[in-house]
């Protein structure tokens, strides 16, 4: 996977996160499938992928049917069910306001970039329901599920009263992972999106390597064929 450099990637002052890369590539099948079990474990229980099934997903992702089912197929659900959110959306506009979005095109629609820096802007507002808002959506309804990873970091703004210019992040408490390792884990859910919004971007990639030496291949033949109708001719 190609990352941006470490000092870029985690550079918090000013206006920089507006200017973060996911730096994610979609062809990486091991970054795609950890980010697969991320999104298992901290997303399917409120997000849906309602034009995926998990099949499709173990087979793309070149995942054991045996080992997808034991570790990251729900109990209830079997391989060729769509990924459908266990969360009723009645449940979800009662907890949170609004019921939590599918995310089969977030990836197509909003960007890669945007996603990852969503998923690095939450910060400290006691004033929000859920505890937290986000720099890249503001007003969010979606509480920071990885907080215990990324941990919680407030906002510095220069004017806080109408909270513009913003500064910088100072943490508040430390998560379980390194804002590098924190960077790496996003960027493989981002990876994952990435995917599940253009499944046909794997196989497309390899063929079309194959086209580019059926090409050369042709061009060479060609270029024979026209030596030998022309050698007569002076």
């Amino acid at each position: 996977m190609v990352f941006l450099p470490a000092a870029y990637a985690s550079e918090s002052g000013g206006a920089a996160w507006q200017q973060w890369r996911a730096g994610n590539q979609v062809l990486d099948r091991s970054s795609l499938q950890r980010g697969a079990r991320n999104f298992m474990n901290y997303c399917a229980g409120c997000h849906s992928l309602k034009y995926k099934r998990y099949r499709r997903i173990a087979r793309d992702l070149r995942i054991d049917e045996d080992v997808f089912t034991a570790n990251l197929l729900p109990a209830d659900r079997r391989l060729t069910d769509y990924v459908i959110s266990p969360m009723p959306a009645a449940d979800g506009e009662a907890w949170f306001g609004k019921a939590p979005p599918d995310l089969s095109l977030t990836a197509r629609a909003k960007g890669t970039d945007y996603m990852f820096q969503f998923l690095k802007t939450f910060y400290v507002d006691a004033a929000r329901p859920t505890g937290v808002d986000n720099l890249a959506l503001v007003g969010t309804a979606m509480p920071h599920v990885l907080a215990d990873l990324q941990g919680l970091q407030t906002a510095v703004f220069g004017d806080p009263a109408t909270r513009q210019g913003f500064e910088k992040f100072e943490t508040a408490v430390p998560g379980r992972l390194a804002p590098a390792e924190y960077d790496a884990f996003v960027r493989d859910i981002v990876n994952f999106l990435d995917y599940v919004g253009e499944p046909a971007q794997l196989s497309r990639a390899s063929i079309g390597i194959w086209v580019v030496l059926f090409l050369l291949a042709f061009t060479g033949i060609a270029w024979l064929l026209k030596q030998e109708y022309w050698k007569d001719i002076h």
